[in-house]
Parts: structure tokens; sequence; C-alpha cells
């Protein structure tokens, strides 16, 4: 994350938390007072997400990570056989991790 789109985040988190509407103008004042240089792009990016987004659902969202991968399997084309089936879905392996060795295993302890 650059320095300007941190300094923007914060801007518009600043203007939120102070009931004051999220506009590219503003967004900006809060930059420069700040000393920082910023893309002129930048704000108004910010401002067009945040005028269609609720920032109080993105703040107890951010956590939450996308959603899981779909995987979708195309069917064959026209000329393929009726008993041409699917492949299945990767199906994820165990791995059985090492089992850890203490410290009485080692020939030595805490205490020696």
């Amino acid at each position: 994350m650059s320095a300007g789109e941190l300094a923007c985040t914060y801007a518009s988190l600043i203007l939120h938390d102070d009931h004051i509407p999220v506009t590219a103008e503003k967004i900006s004042t809060l930059v420069k007072a700040a000393n920082v240089k910023v893309d002129s792009y930048w704000p108004s990016l910010f401002a067009k997400l945040l005028e269609k987004r609720n920032v109080e659902d993105l703040i107890s969202n951010v956590g939450s990570g996308g959603g899981a991968a779909t995987v979708t399997v195309a069917a064959p084309a026209g000329g393929a056989s009726a008993g041409a089936a699917a492949t299945p879905a990767a199906v994820e392996e165990k791995k059985e991790e090492p089992k850890e060795e203490s410290d009485d295993d080692m020939g030595f302890s805490l205490f020696d």
C-alpha cells in the first residue's frame, strides 16, 4: 500500500468519524494538512468508492476476507460423447505433520 493510498484511507476514516461527508476535496484538504504528497487521483477514487459503500460495513468486514473460490467445470463441446463426464474437483490431501520432539528425547532439559 502506497503512502498516498494510506493517507487517503486515514483521511476518509477521519471524515467518517466526524460525520462529515467524504468528498475528494475534503480528503485532499486533510492530506495536504498532514504534509503528505498524494497523486491527484487517489482522493477522487476514495470519494467515489465511499459514496457507493457504507464505511461501517467496510470496517466491520475488514477481517472476513473474500469468499471461497468456486470451481466451474465447462461441459464438453458439441461432438463429445454422452459418457464423457466432467473431471472431479481436486481433493485437498491431508498432510501429516512430523511429531515434535520433546527436550527429554534430545538428551537435555531446561534444568540440566
